[in-house]
């Protein structure tokens, strides 16, 4: 017979039947009798226990015990003995006792690390529990004490049950338990770590930061204490982990590498001691598959990043292809006009880190590669390149690796493995095979190409076949022009064998840059997806992670074929419908919760809407150019990459001139909005010519803004008049805070905050924000926390990280300004776990600074620690200006401590770093110059003082000449103006 008393009362048969136990009272005794099987239990305490009010006599106690013997029969005894009773039972017979050999075994099964086994054992002894333990004894003191015992060790039961999982790697999946359990045992330690590095594991460095600071303030409010040792050591480790975001991996191969082994290790070899090598060779000889095995061996030592370069259309957006690869944003959540150029976001983000950076398919860019890798190769020691290419970048430093045809047993076995893929049982003379292989040059292009056929060719037909079509001879040694006319004449015969509703997919399918999902694929392409099938059958296409892709050679052909088939037009027109249709289906889910599933969908197509937009504009097909425009605005917003769009934006609104197209003046505004990006990043780039033109597009950017921004407001204003909705409310807030330091910063605010009633959700959440910087101007903070609360409860019911970001880092200032800082730090690292979901870097650096500026007053050491992460994030992402900002408050750290020499070093760095033409650079550039003006105080440098101070009171005249609503904005709170006067008066 088995007991269960982890819940109600049970008792089973040993064939599993249950046995009816009776009433409650019966339920009870059983429960008492079963806390310590074997044990004598008093009389009296049985009767107290069953019944605390006392009525139960020893006699009715009795005929309960007779009753329950009734039910059990011979499956239990229950003896009497002295003065009480027993129940003699085996111990695993009783579900507490089982429990707790299971527990024991599987924490044991976990310390020997054997975390699968743990995991198994204490499963099933989890699985023992059907409710709180001696349910049917709520006002027993006994079973109250045994079950509080038993209730403890059933959570170790479970921290070592997900401490096993967390070790076999199921972070993910016991997340939301953990959540659950320490919102339910806020107090327990172990719960919290636990916590703390599954969240770790999935990416959430500052959602896992939160819980610890949760923790402790839960321990020091409730307990007066400190977390334990092994708490605080874990917070360390987590605060030292490199949060940079994981750079683009080489594609995929879903063949075998074949004959190159030897080269491989040559090139790792030359990459330990020259900093720039390059793969040479003709198409089709097999560079980018070389570069894909050398990163894999060669960027062992520390990260690599692959970037394709061939869906590029020119070297404008060379730069902005980098720092997409390494998961960089060009611009931060405010879309700030602080921005770095692109090329100065890499050089500060790659500065100090091993990478090894693999730049494919050179040779249509060749000079602005050599310019942006001799810019990036001096600025940042310890990176390496790689780069593919059909001929040398020609800079210093440059070690050259001819990549030549395969030996003549590695292309033979290439052509028989390729063979077989597609033609099971093959078997061909080794004589026969070789003469292809030398009719083929040895290209492996070319030999997949041929080997393909021998699905539907005999092997003698296709040596046959070959040889006619490339008058094989005695060909002896082959220039590089030779072998390129052999790839060529091999692809266009391959292409011939098509039927032709696969030349037509093949040749259509060349619109896409970046390749395609089957579903972009069959409706741009007018196809099926037998044709598609047919097609990475013969080699034509590749297919990986559920896209479709061709290689850069034949897609050069293909493309040749799309023209002269007159389809150009018609098939670049459906390709630019398509990227629409995506970015219109994208755009509400990117405002909503599941952005984070959306976002990399869209990503996955960024190459092939840069070459949509480019056909739109230089069409000009200029509706439809507008609206991809508008439709991808809130998906280029929440990645960083507006700049990537800015040329195109020019070039639309230079072809349109100042007349706005009917129905379009939101588009328009937009436009104007994307354009503008290109002024505030393009001080550098990477080569002499390319640095003409960024600059030129950058003078641009600046003059469109200024010649648009009026026309382009009323376009605006007239779609968005308060009563109805336009269709892209983001640009609503970004139009905002572009012009919030501009010359009238009030029609962008009264255009904004009008539209608290209108019917798009959005736009109301976007609205009371706005509003409550109104009222902060006011000097009216409790309607500015209720502003920015309203703001805060629309963006929530929407699921946008963004905007709730925005509405907590504003409501976290309101609140460190009435001295509540315990809830300005909660808010702000409410809102760090939402920007690191985004991977924005820069704007969690600027949330952790808000942080430390936070602490600073109560908390030296949590604010020196945020400061630091603050600037680690900054370096990483390439953001001077935030790093400023973080090293100003490191300055005010060491100011405090007495360090003078270390707070002036800190201060003048800041200052160094800060653009002085942005706006939101006034706050920290203020406070570095206060900063300095101490120190020399300190050091009784009145003069030197007095400069300082001056200094500082000419930025805070700058700030009041801004309208007082978007002082918030600018970092620059009430007390930092007061220092400053205070300071001056001084």
């Amino acid at each position: 017979m088995r007991f269960g008393i982890l819940g109600e009362t049970r008792a089973w048969h040993g064939d599993g039947g249950e046995v009816p136990l009776g009433g409650p009272a019966r339920r009870a005794l059983l429960a008492l009798l079963l806390v310590r099987p074997g044990e004598v239990v008093s009389t009296d305490r049985l009767a107290d226990e069953i019944d605390p009010a006392g009525a139960r006599s020893a006699h009715s106690l009795q005929s309960q015990v007779s009753r329950l013997r009734t039910a059990l029969g011979a499956g239990a005894a229950i003896e009497r003995a002295g003065a009480g009773y027993r129940i003699v039972v085996d111990p695993d017979e009783v579900d507490t006792s089982r429990f707790e050999r299971l527990a024991g075994q599987g924490r044991t099964a976990l310390a020997d690390g054997d975390a699968g086994r743990a995991v198994v054992l204490l499963d099933e002894a989890l699985e023992l529990w059907r409710g709180p333990a001696l349910a049917d004894l709520p006002e027993s003191q006994t079973a109250r004490a045994a079950a509080v015992r038993w209730e403890e060790r059933r959570l170790g039961a479970l921290e070592d049950r997900i401490e096993a999982a967390l070790r076999l790697g199921e972070h993910g999946a016991v997340v939301p338990e953990l959540r659950e359990l320490v919102g339910c045992h806020p107090l327990r330690e172990r719960l919290a770590g636990l916590l703390m590095r599954a969240l770790f594991a999935e990416g959430g460095q500052a959602e896992a930061l939160v819980v610890f600071e949760e923790t402790r303030r839960h321990l020091a409010d409730e307990l007066g204490a400190d977390p334990s040792a092994e708490l605080t050591a874990l917070h360390r480790e987590l605060l030292s982990a490199d949060p940079t975001p994981s750079p683009a991996a080489p594609p995929a191969q879903l063949t075998s590498f074949v004959g190159r082994a030897d080269e491989v290790a040559e090139v790792v070899e030359v990459l330990r001691v020259a900093r720039l090598v390059t793969l040479i060779g003709p198409g089709g000889v097999g560079k980018t598959r070389l570069s894909v095995e050398v990163a894999g061996v060669g960027g062992a030592a520390g990260r690599v990043c692959f970037v394709e370069l061939a869906p590029l259309g020119d070297g404008a957006g060379l730069p902005h292809a980098l720092l997409g690869a390494l998961g960089l944003r060009e611009n931060g959540l405010q879309m700030d006009g602080g921005a770095k150029a692109p090329v100065d976001r890499l050089i500060a983000a790659l500065s100090d880190q091993v990478l090894l950076l693999v730049l494919d398919n050179c040779e249509h860019l060749v000079d602005e590669v050599a310019g942006l890798a001799a810019r990036l190769l001096a600025a940042c020691p310890r990176l390496r390149v790689l780069a593919t290419s059909r001929e040398p970048l020609g800079i210093i430093g440059e070690h050259l690796f001819p990549v030549r045809p395969l030996d003549e047993d590695a292309a033979v076995r290439l052509f028989t493995e390729r063979a077989g893929a597609v033609r099971r049982g093959f078997t061909a003379d080794p004589e026969v095979v070789r003469r292809i292989c030398a009719a083929l040059d040895d290209l492996p292009l070319a030999i997949e190409l041929a080997a393909a056929r021998s699905r539907t060719l005999d092997i003698d037909d296709l040596a046959g076949r070959l040889d006619d079509l490339l008058a094989v001879g005695a060909r002896g040694n082959r220039t590089a022009d030779e072998r390129h006319r052999t790839l060529r004449s091999v692809v266009a015969w391959s292409w011939d064998l098509l039927s032709e509703p696969e030349q037509r997919a093949a040749r259509r399918f060349t619109v896409f840059a970046g390749g395609a999902t089957a579903r972009s694929a069959l409706g741009v392409c007018g196809t099926d997806g037998e044709t598609l099938e047919a097609l990475a059958d013969k080699s034509l296409l590749e297919v990986a992670g559920g896209r479709y892709r061709m290689l850069e050679t034949i897609r050069a052909y293909g493309a040749e074929r799309l023209d002269a088939a007159g389809e150009g037009e018609s098939v670049r027109r459906a390709h630019a419908q398509r990227l629409l249709e995506l970015m219109r289906t994208a755009d509400p889910h990117l405002r909503r919760a599941e952005q984070l599933e959306w976002l990399p969908v869209v990503a996955a197509e960024h190459g092939d809407l840069l070459a949509a937009l480019r056909w739109a504009v230089e069409e000009p097909a200029v509706e439809t150019a507008f609206e991809l425009l508008a439709a991808a605005f809130n998906y280029l917003w929440i990645r960083g990459a507006s700049a990537s769009v800015a040329p195109l934006a020019i070039a639309l609104l230079a072809a349109v001139g100042e007349a706005v197209p009917d129905g379009f003046g939101e588009e328009y505004a937009t436009c104007v909005l994307l354009a503008g990006a290109a002024s505030a990043s393009a001080s550098a780039s990477a080569s002499a010519s390319a640095s003409a033109s960024a600059s030129a597009s950058g003078d641009a950017g600046g003059q469109v803004w200024q010649r648009h921004r009026a026309t382009a407001g009323k376009a605006l204003a007239a779609a968005w008049p308060g009563d109805r909705s336009g269709r892209y409310p983001v640009v609503l807030l970004l139009w905002m805070m572009r012009n919030a330091g501009g010359p009238d910063p009030w029609g962008a605010f009264a255009l904004v905050s009008s539209q608290c009633d209108c019917p798009e959700p959005w736009a109301r959440a976007a609205a009371h924000y706005v509003s409550g910087f109104g009222h902060l101007g006011q000097r009216d903070p409790t309607a500015a926390e209720d502003a920015f609360g309203q703001a805060l409860e629309g963006f929530r019911s929407l699921g946008d990280r963004w905007g709730i970001a925005l509405a907590l880092d504003t409501l976290a200032g309101v609140a460190g300004a009435r001295g509540d800082r315990t809830r300005a730090v909660a808010l702000t690292d409410e809102a760090l776990v939402l920007t690191e979901q985004l991977g924005a870097l820069e704007d969690s650096a600027d949330l952790l600074v808000n942080r430390g500026d936070q602490l600073a007053g109560d908390d030296a050491a949590g604010a020196r620690n945020a400061y630091a992460d603050a600037a680690a994030l900054a370096r990483r992402a390439g953001s001077s200006t935030y790093l400023a900002a973080a090293l100003r408050g490191l300055g005010d750290i060491a100011l405090e401590e007495g360090d003078l020499a270390e707070a002036e070093r800190l201060y003048s760095e800041a200052l160094e770093r800060i653009d002085p033409h942005w706006i939101k650079s006034l706050g920290p550039r203020v406070r570095a110059l206060v900063g300095l003006g101490r120190v020399a105080a300190a050091r009784s440098h009145r003069t030197e003082a007095r400069e300082h101070y001056r200094q500082a009171a000419e930025v805070a005249d700058t700030v009041r000449a801004h309208a007082p609503e978007v002082l918030r904005m600018l970092g620059l709170s009430e007390k930092a103006m007061e220092s400053v006067l205070e300071a001056v008066a001084a």
